[in-house]
């Protein structure tokens, strides 16, 4: 790998930078220049299919054109659509090197957010960052592989919580008739669980066996299956900072395994609710599906038997910060000196979030809906990989 980036690089520096300086209108900024070096690696054109020849009616606006656009919006950091179609009239090196010659071929803003549904229902960014980690990582051995989530604050409303009775406190007897309320709207409900029953059951007593954990389920399905089944609403999330805090908020939760250089291997986004326990299985799946690791290293979040397992079965080694739920710690799940100096290196995930939200618009959430977060999510992390990849040559 470290082979092919060296020639790209030689060849950015030696030939494409050159050529853009002789051919752009303006000069070619240091910003510019990371631009064209992660449209270079990325070449996420490549993967939009170019648009059919057309006989009578305005032509289709060029789908590589505007990925690309996607792509500048999530470099520049740029919170909205609107500054991103501003940028592209008043800046001619950003138009060009979207392939826009002219100021009038730049799409409206409906375009851009119809070929956003499009690119999201299509699951662009999946396929994009599938091939990258194929591409760049798939035949190498990664060492570590740290795995580890965060919030995406959303801007939409909240899901509500299914109700499986009808709460007849929340009825106000006075202001409303009996005879006006639809018995059939009621009955058509199921009927509420009956509390579990504490204590020893009686002899004789059959009490239904307990419905399995999602974890000892996930022991069984693939990684396709498991991820299925969790929930992709937008609802509330609570989640514990490094200062021993609780954080709340509403939107999404995404969860990303992360190799050493903090290279984004698998990506997962559900709602903000979801437990990072029960994405730990099907992730572990995925990655070791695209790389071969040896090492996974997570927090006191995913300390459970099953995850345990899981990369047992891998054949990976698990350093897993113990959590002490009831009392202290068992012996079998202390670190000793090499395998602390070991989990240090989990920082790679840490440090992979905070650029994520800071320098590749992870704090910009304008959309709404799982397909579109996901895939704003995923453009951030192309530009992540590509310019991580690229890092040791600019040092």
């Amino acid at each position: 790998m470290s082979h092919t980036l060296a020639q790209i690089w030689y060849s950015l520096q030696s030939s494409l930078f050159p050529a853009l300086a002789e051919i752009l209108p303006e000069p070619v900024t240091q910003k510019q220049k990371q631009l064209v070096t992660i449209l270079e690696i990325v070449r996420i054109e490549e993967h939009v299919e170019s648009p059919y020849p057309q006989g009578m009616g305005r032509p289709e606006c060029d789908r590589r054109a505007l990925a690309r656009a996607f792509v500048v919006k999530a470099v520049y950091n740029l919170p909205q659509t609107g500054l991103l179609i501003e940028m592209l009239k008043l800046q001619p090196n950003l138009r060009q090197l979207c392939g826009w010659e002219r100021f009038s071929q730049v799409p409206s803003a409906s375009t851009f957010s119809r070929s956003f549904a499009e690119f999201a229902a299509d699951g662009l960014g999946d396929r994009v960052h599938a091939a990258l980690v194929k591409q760049h990582v798939g035949d190498l051995p990664v060492m570590h592989i740290s795995r580890d989530s965060t919030e995406v604050i959303a801007r939409e409303k909240a899901a509500k919580k299914d109700k499986s009775a009808v709460d007849k406190s929340a009825v106000d007897k006075s202001a409303v008739d009996k005879s006006a309320l639809d018995k059939s709207a009621v009955e058509a409900k199921e009927p509420a669980k009956e509390p579990k029953k504490r204590g020893r059951p009686k002899k004789g007593e059959v009490r239904p066996s307990p419905e399995p954990k999602r974890l000892d389920t996930q022991l069984e399905q693939s990684a396709e299956e498991a991820l299925a089944q969790l929930p992709k609403t937008c609802d509330w999330g609570t989640k514990m900072d490094t200062g021993g805090h609780k954080h709340t908020w509403k939107g999404w939760k995404v969860h990303i395994d992360w190799a050493d250089g903090s290279l984004p291997i698998s990506v997962v986004t559900t709602s903000a609710s979801v437990h990072d326990s029960q994405v730990a299985i099907p992730l572990a799946r995925m990655t070791a599906e695209r790389v071969t690791s040896l090492y996974e290293l997570m927090d006191s979040a995913y300390d459970a038997p099953q995850i345990r397992q899981v990369s047992q079965e891998l054949e990976h080694v698990a350093l897993i910060d113990p959590n002490p739920r009831r009392g202290g710690v068992p012996d079998e799940k202390q670190f000793d000196p090499a395998m602390k100096r070991r989990y240090r290196e989990r920082s790679t995930a840490e440090r992979g979030n905070s650029r994520l939200k800071d320098s590749f618009g992870l704090r910009h959430l304008r959309v709404r809906g799982h397909d579109k977060t996901h895939l704003h999510i995923m453009f951030g992390i192309l530009c992540v990989f590509a310019d991580q990849l690229m890092k040791p040559f600019r040092c």
